[in-house]
């Protein structure tokens, strides 16, 4: 069994970075229109998955950093206080970010209205679930506000649950009963999405995306528990993170079938001690940054190209904007630079300070 000391998994750390720009350029991509060549707007309109990344690693980081203590106050009779303290630790973590953003939002909603122009995309009427990260718990028909935070929203769900997940002696139960779990795990997230989405997993987020956050964290969490028993740690996994991309387009797979069992298997590439070679240099220091500062990445890329449209872009095509090169890219400075000092402002700083009052 593994040590239980929290690592630091830098090419994890390094391959979040990254997915957060995926879902940047998913974001952004349609203002491009005839820039994208036909295969980059494809691969483009895909940058949703990294959504998923982010729950299963979420599930696998979070188990790693709180498991332990949460079950050995457990085992004293202290499980109440041990969770009122993750919940408390976990909200320092999300919710300050989150609060700016709202408020950024709600100062551009008041331009728009003291300016004569609607803002059906922020109503007033569902701003106390967005307070309370629960607007994407099946309340709202539509995305509203910052829509990023949605994710947030319904990993905020799952980080409720936790506490009572870790009671569960995981570790006693078979290897093969580990197993049977994982996959029910996965086949019960291709049957649902089959079912609701004909197996696509960025469909009617509002109504899919809380169950498909809750099933890839527990993932997550399922592959932190057979990391440390020592498991996973072969050649399997990079197997499976090889041959299942190329076996879903050579029998034309829904992405609910493969996209789950794929990042998971990359996960546990990531979390071995000596990384695969070919996959070492997520680990590289500016990779490393972008992973630090992914969250406030993630969160403010929306609002500011929403911001940034207003005040630079003129050119219409079919109702959508359309951007040049040159404003694109001064778009992603801009990003860059806002996640930079949103992390190191605002983000840490708030953290750190709210850890200080438990």
């Amino acid at each position: 069994m593994r040590s239980a000391k929290p690592a630091q998994f830098a090419a994890l750390t390094g391959l979040r970075g990254l997915a957060a720009w995926l879902v940047v350029l998913f974001h952004t991509r349609l203002a491009l229109g005839p820039l994208l060549p036909p295969w980059a707007m494809l691969a483009a309109g895909k940058g949703y998955l990294a959504v998923d990344l982010f729950f299963i690693l979420s599930g696998f980081v979070i188990w790693h950093s709180y498991a332990d203590s949460l079950q050995a106050e457990a085992r004293r009779g202290q499980i109440l206080g041990a969770a009122l303290r993750f919940w408390w630790r976990r909200l320092a973590r999300i919710w300050p970010l989150h609060g700016v953003m709202l408020a950024a939002c709600a100062g551009l909603a008041l331009l728009l209205l003291a300016t004569g122009r609607p803002a059906p995309r922020y109503p007033w009427a569902e701003l106390p679930l967005h307070l309370l990260l629960m607007q994407n718990w099946g309340f709202t028909a539509e995305l509203s506000w910052n829509d990023p935070a949605w994710s947030i929203s319904c990993e905020m769900a799952a980080t409720w649950l936790f506490p009572l997940l870790v009671l569960v002696p995981w570790g006693r139960l078979p290897r093969w009963a580990l197993g049977l779990i994982g996959l029910m795990l996965l086949a019960l997230l291709w049957a649902y999405f089959y079912v609701e989405t004909g197996g696509m997993l960025g469909r009617d987020v509002t109504r899919t995306g809380l169950l498909r956050c809750l099933l890839e964290f527990w993932l997550g969490n399922g592959l932190r528990i057979v990391w440390g028993l020592g498991l996973g740690s072969g050649w399997l996994p990079a197997l499976a993170a090889l041959t299942l991309p190329m076996a879903s387009i050579t029998l034309g797979w829904e992405e609910a079938a493969f996209v789950p069992a794929t990042m998971a298997a990359l996960i546990l590439c990531l979390a071995r001690e000596q990384v695969w070679l070919p996959l070492r240099w997520l680990g590289a220091d500016v990779l490393h940054w972008l992973g630090e500062i992914s969250y406030a990445t993630y969160l403010s890329h929306f609002l500011i190209f929403v911001l940034f449209k207003l005040a630079f872009v003129h050119s219409m095509a079919g109702g959508e904007p359309r951007i040049s090169w040159c404003q694109w890219v001064a778009y992603l400075m801009l990003v860059l630079a806002a996640s930079h000092i949103l992390h190191r402002a605002i983000e840490k700083p708030a953290q750190r300070w709210l850890n200080r009052l438990i």
